[in-house]
């Protein structure tokens, strides 16, 4: 089957963070599969000489098996070293034309965990080492106007690489980062896009949990509510406008579309996608990531890595959506635009 990287990789980092008693031979099996599945990752993509997955995955699971004091084979960390030294990257992602600030990222705290944990020797580590100094580099020198590092859910995983490293109070970027970070965290509704802001904000990395020190007593439960009061929920409904656009490639049925729906005040871009093929002359697909749903069709025609196109979330007159699609809040009267792009 396809290879669970990633998601075995974020199992174990949060067995990782929340202290559970020691069962070693349930962590030695986990261990075992992740290793595992890094192989097959490979193997599965052989031809194309990148994971299956993608590196953001691959990263992780080296990562996760780090934080775990778990050693990996030194070819492993090679094809991540060589991908990050030939800007592999960007052929993980059909989102973006440059490299994904996620996967850069994650990759380069791998790269800090196993020169900080001693699992490599000290001529890989100094290889290590410089390649996340570059990427470092490279975030600081794309970092956009309005202080994202790529975009919206990208930016936590930047800036605990700012953080793993202790270069975040000595770098402006970081700070410009935190005010942008600070200023967009109602986008953060998710469990996985929570996970990774959470720690920044409390000035954290997910290299934190390899050192910690877990109490054997049992401790106070501090998930507790601020206020048992729920949140007032939007009353009545709201009209958006939907439009769809296929600027090189015709779309193959229903263009050119564009159309008013009805659909609840506080709905989700998703929840009008819905409500539009409710009307029965729309269609659209998504692809379950590990950060939410991904839209990968409209109206039958799919974005394709190979073709580098992918179907982009924008709002009138053209501004591109720095959230997804279950997590965006159109307001009334907005116009929602699909575009078919390439990258």
């Amino acid at each position: 089957g396809w290879p669970e990287t990633g998601r075995l990789a974020l199992f174990l980092l949060g067995l990782r963070a929340t202290c559970p008693p020691p069962e070693p031979r349930d962590l030695r099996s986990l261990v075992t599969w992740l290793k595992y599945h890094l192989e097959e990752d490979w193997a599965g993509s052989r031809w194309h000489g990148r994971p299956l997955t993608s590196y953001y995955q691959y990263g992780l699971g080296v990562l996760a098996l780090c934080t775990h004091h778990k050693r990996v084979r030194e070819e492993v960390i090679r094809r991540l070293l060589v991908a990050e030294q030939h800007s592999k990257f960007r052929h993980s992602s059909g989102r973006r034309c440059h490299v994904p600030p996620d996967t850069e990222a994650v990759v380069a705290m791998a790269f800090t965990c196993l020169e900080r944990e001693k699992l490599v020797g000290t001529g890989l580590a100094a290889e290590l080492r410089a390649a996340t100094r570059r990427v470092r580099r490279r975030m600081v020198e794309k970092q956009s106007n309005d202080g994202f590092f790529g975009n919206t859910y990208s930016t936590p995983w930047a800036m605990q690489l700012f953080i793993a490293t202790y270069t975040c109070w000595t770098q402006p970027a970081y700070d410009r980062a935190m005010a942008a970070l600070l200023e967009n965290l109602d986008s953060f509704t998710t469990a996985a896009t929570m996970a990774q802001a959470l720690p920044v904000l409390h000035g954290r990395s997910y290299l934190d949990v390899t050192s910690m020190q877990c109490q054997e007593e049992e401790e106070l439960d501090m998930l507790v509510p601020l206020s048992s009061v729920p949140l007032p929920e939007p009353q009545g409904n709201m009209t958006v406008r939907l439009v769809v656009e296929c600027p090189e490639v015709p779309c193959p049925q229903g263009w050119p579309y564009d159309h008013h729906l009805s659909v609840p005040a506080g709905a989700s871009f998703l929840a009008v996608l819905t409500a539009a093929a409710a009307r029965g002359d729309f269609t659209f697909e998504t692809q379950e990531t590990l950060q939410g749903p991904f839209l990968s069709r409209v109206l039958g025609l799919e974005g394709q890595q190979q073709k580098r196109s992918y179907w982009q979330l924008l709002t009138a007159p053209s501004t591109s959506l720095q959230m997804g699609v279950a997590e965006y809040r159109p307001h009334d009267g907005e116009i929602l635009m699909l575009r078919l792009s390439h990258w």
